[in-house]
């Protein structure tokens, strides 16, 4: 109910940024599908309902895997209810825009402009949450290149859990699947990952596999924050449950066929 959770308070946007939305879009009498890529922030989710609220049929906002790390871990895969986004709290007042802050602030905005947009209820809604996307050149992350670089200079990839596996998606596959949600009707969250999830060792053997090559491994004792030790390497798992993907439709590919 709305005692539970009540609308989001409208924040201060940057003048700026919501001035150039409008520019670009507002103009239009109205859109069949937009798809937000550029959603970091509570703001930004700001800027989009201002901008696309009675405009659009149909708004595709792509998400993280990452939304879930503040979830407590189960054992299970993760299905899109054991977020509980609209309970969320949401936080106008934090320097979204501040570039210094993009990395460290990635995650609780992500969450946080879900959190707005369903609160908001005023676009017709899909939140993309994506696996960790692999690609190949054209990938500027460079997190598998890193595996791969490692691997060529001979050196043993650092890890801190065997068996902590995360979810991927393939870059083609996470286009082909966003434009497919884009010619559905559903709405809400939905969760898009590859079949055979890997944790960071196991993806550093598959790369050892296709460079015939081999890979040299060392287990670090004790606690360790993600990614420190390499890109994909966790503490815990984190493997999503695409049953809703599935039950609506879209058959996703599995690693072993990459």
């Amino acid at each position: 109910g709305s005692d539970q959770h009540p609308e989001p308070e409208r924040p201060r946007v940057d003048r700026r940024s919501e001035a150039a939305m409008r520019a670009a879009f507002g103009r239009s009498a109205g859109y069949e599908v937009v798809y937000d890529q550029m959603c970091y922030s509570p703001l930004d989710a700001a800027i989009a309902v201002r901008t696309f609220a009675g405009k659009v049929k149909r708004y595709v906002m792509t998400s993280t895997i990452d939304v879930y790390r503040g979830v407590e871990a189960s054992g299970a895969a993760l299905l899109e209810s054991d977020l509980p986004v609209l309970a969320r709290p949401i936080d106008t007042g934090y320097p979204w825009h501040d570039p210094t802050l993009a990395v460290e602030s990635y995650v609780a905005g992500k969450v946080q402009a879900e959190a707005y947009l369903y609160r908001d209820g005023s676009l017709p809604l899909v939140t993309a949450r994506l696996a960790h996307v692999l690609g190949g050149p054209e990938e500027f992350t460079g997190r598998l290149a890193f595996y791969v670089d490692t691997l060529r200079q001979g050196l043993a990839l650092r890890y801190a859990n065997l068996d902590a596996r995360l979810s991927f998606l393939g870059t083609q596959e996470a286009a082909a699947f966003l434009d497919w949600v884009g010619t559905q009707d559903f709405t809400g969250p939905v969760n898009a990952a590859s079949g055979g999830a890997l944790s960071a060792q196991g993806l550093f053997a598959r790369v050892a596999g296709v460079l015939d090559a081999p890979a040299h491994t060392q287990r670090v004792a004790g606690a360790v924050e993600p990614g420190q030790l390499s890109p994909f390497d966790a503490s815990q798992s984190m493997v999503l449950d695409t049953s809703r993907a599935l039950g609506l439709g879209y058959r996703f590919s599995h690693c072993d066929e990459w």
